[in-house]
């Protein structure tokens, strides 16, 4: 039966995938001391690679969520997570995931972002979401913001119509930005109205996706 462990292993070479089981078993049979689950965590980008999922299987396409997009770092890490986050008490897991973010290098943040909705209670991690926005970096931008659940579901209008304006001016496709149909407010039409007069005005091409929201 298809489970997100097995879209992973799968498509791992056989000492990688055989590293995942036993780091992920470690995880959710009894929990990991912090420094131990942390080097866990730092060692998945070595040990799993980037390379992308893609492609489900006809069995992979019954799962609720599947996880296209991902590089295999960040779904074992997704995994790993939700394992110590089962293993702790409620009250400790968002501490986890600040450390997780704050003190991770760039991949490990987009890992944790990508995690967000798939985490329990994920409305306990809005406030990193929503920092996470103002990074300048375009591949953290990305991991919040595309094909991620997270704000649609969780962040302020505010918030949301800001991302929207971020992903606009870091040249990020509107297309990508989950559920945002549901989301457009008459302010946010006002906001991508103005984007999109200003870059009239100084003779610079309009993202045709800017469509999206005003039509």
């Amino acid at each position: 039966m298809a489970s997100l462990e097995t879209v992973l292993t799968s498509r791992l070479p056989e000492d990688a995938a055989s590293w995942f089981r036993q780091a992920v078993h470690k995880v959710r049979a009894k929990g990991e001391a912090t420094d131990a689950f942390l080097i866990m965590w730092s060692g998945a980008g070595r040990r799993l690679g980037q390379t992308r999922i893609a492609t489900p299987t006809e069995e992979e396409l019954e799962l609720p969520f599947f996880p296209e997009g991902f590089g295999a770092d960040e779904l074992g890490r997704l995994l790993l997570l939700q394992g110590a986050l089962a293993a702790r008490l409620p009250e400790a897991h968002a501490a986890l995931v600040n450390e997780l973010y704050t003190t991770g290098d760039l991949r490990e943040r987009q890992a944790v972002l990508r995690a967000l909705p798939h985490l329990p209670a994920p409305e306990r991690f809005v406030s990193s979401a929503v920092e996470a926005v103002r990074n300048p970096a375009t591949t953290i931008i990305e991991a919040i913001a595309c094909e991620n659940a997270f704000p649609a579901r969780h962040f302020s209008d505010e918030a949301f119509n800001q991302m929207v304006l971020k992903c606009l001016f870091c040249e990020i496709s509107l297309r990508r930005v989950y559920g945002l149909a549901r989301r457009v407010t008459p302010e946010l039409r006002r906001m991508v109205e103005a984007y999109v007069n200003e870059r009239r005005a100084a003779g610079r091409p309009v993202p045709e996706d800017t469509a999206l929201v005003l039509t």
